[in-house]
């Protein structure tokens, strides 16, 4: 068959050249500082909050005048940011958005986590998110997050990142005892209620009662100035612990914390700051609680985006309606990588092949279609154009087998606004693990495509 009839994905490296794979490799550097440095959300709103700042980006208050030029980012309660640039044509023609999501599962501690058990102190979570739980234990721990005392003050609280910090823990059943899990299912072989975090086993002098956990709590006071009522107001979680890392003998991929979904979110933010689009209005918004069902106020079920529309339109003598009629977005969100240990559950002719660019998914949802907006055709076709004139290397997926696989994005949320909305992102391999793996070329064909859009 004529290689012009058919369609065939191929890869990045066949495709697009050694110096397109050179500036990947470059730009995969860049992204690994970032996972450092942003393992919660609150942390990648920081970090975001640098990258526009130094980008000419301001502080958005709603009432401020706009005009085209203008470049603006809205801090939603340091979880969630919206980043806005005012182009020069008509705001009737629509936004062009990119939304990814900045949190990831994890575990969140609970309001009264502290407590002593045979001479060790441990701290009581809940996970956040779809976590498989025998996967956290026996691994290095870290906590990050903040603690609010009663008078407002907020202490930052980051141990397990530094090499002389400590590590905390999840102690896991010895094999010689464990005979009896090998009957049970993994959701009884591992309850979340023994997800305990080892913190300490030495006792504080002169105490008779608690000594162990009186000791941390000395500890915490005297680093941190908090009592244990401190920690009612705190948000405070359990990440893995320890830095993103080249993966593979070639160097091709990246093994980190937290792919999903800041695999995506750092190439919406560095692709609309790069871009610094004049004609077309761009937006790129880093949501909160996707993993949780995007509820709350930092959530994209938020009111927010359609405050935030409104007043773009009204600053700009539009129509708040016909904005959101004609403009596009790309939910940024990963998808799941082929993997050939666990072929059973892929269909191979649609799923996301690693090193084969970004991957663009049609719909989402579980079983038949739930909970999908699924992209128009037109809409599918539109971005094929763009991407293709930019030499984008991009492919098509689902998530599995129908019946098998399924998943949620932010899509719908955006596309119950009347904006037309794609999935497109970076395909990832051991989703919702601890440490996950993603390749170079995948992670860089995606800032492409977020570029190419933004300026289509």
């Amino acid at each position: 068959m004529s290689n012009a009839l058919a369609y065939e994905k191929k890869t990045v490296y066949e495709k697009a050249g050694k110096e397109t794979v050179a500036e990947a490799y470059e730009y995969a550097k860049g992204y690994a500082r970032f996972l450092d440095a942003a393992k919660t959300e609150r942390e990648a709103v920081c970090e975001a909050i640098s990258m526009a700042e130094a980008k000419g980006y301001r502080p958005y208050s709603f009432g401020m005048p706009m005009k085209a030029g203008d470049k603006f980012y809205y801090n939603n309660r340091d979880k969630n940011i919206y980043l806005f640039s005012i182009g020069t044509e008509d705001i009737n023609e629509g936004i062009r958005i990119t939304a990814a999501h900045i949190d990831s599962p994890r575990l969140d501690l609970k309001q009264v986590p502290l407590y002593e058990d045979a001479g060790m102190c441990y701290l009581k979570t809940h996970y956040y998110g779809g976590i498989r739980k025998y996967q956290w234990l026996a691994t290095p721990l870290a906590l990050h997050g903040v603690v609010i005392k009663e008078d407002g003050t907020a202490v930052k609280i980051t141990v397990g990142e530094d090499e002389s910090d400590p590590v905390l823990y999840i102690t896991d059943l010895l094999p010689h005892l464990a005979g009896g899990d090998a009957e049970k299912s993994l959701s009884k072989a591992f309850s979340a209620e023994k997800l305990n975090i080892l913190i300490g086993s030495k006792p504080l002098d002169g105490e008779d009662k608690d000594a162990v956990k009186a000791g941390v709590l000395r500890y915490l006071n005297d680093t941190y100035g908090i009592v244990e009522e401190d920690l009612l107001s705190a948000e405070l979680s359990i990440v893995p612990a320890g830095k993103a890392r080249d993966a593979g003998l070639d160097r091709s991929m990246i093994c980190a914390y937290g792919h999903d979904d800041r695999v995506c979110a750092y190439p919406s933010i560095t692709a609309m700051i790069d871009a610094d689009e004049k004609k077309h209005t761009t937006m790129c918004i880093l949501v909160d609680k996707e993993e949780t069902g995007s509820d709350g106020v930092t959530g994209m079920q938020s009111a927010l985006i359609t405050d935030i529309i409104t007043e773009i339109a009204k600053a700009l003598g539009g129509n708040e309606a016909t904005v959101r009629a004609h403009s596009k977005c790309l939910s940024s969100d990963v998808a799941a990588t082929f993997d050939p240990n666990y072929a059973d559950v892929f269909e191979r002719r649609n799923s996301a092949l690693i090193g084969c660019g970004v991957a663009m998914c049609k719909y989402t949802g579980s079983r038949g279609k739930s909970g999908t907006s699924d992209a128009s055709a037109e809409l599918v076709a539109w971005v094929r154009r763009c991407l293709n004139q930019a030499g984008v290397v991009w492919q098509t997926c689902e998530l599995g087998k129908v019946d098998v696989g399924g998943g949620g994005t932010v899509a719908k949320y955006m596309a119950n606004h009347n904006i037309d909305t794609i999935d497109i992102g970076v395909s990832v391999l051991s989703m919702h693990a601890p440490y996950e793996l993603i390749s170079k070329v995948d992670l860089y064909e995606a800032y492409r495509a977020f570029y190419a859009f933004y300026r289509f």
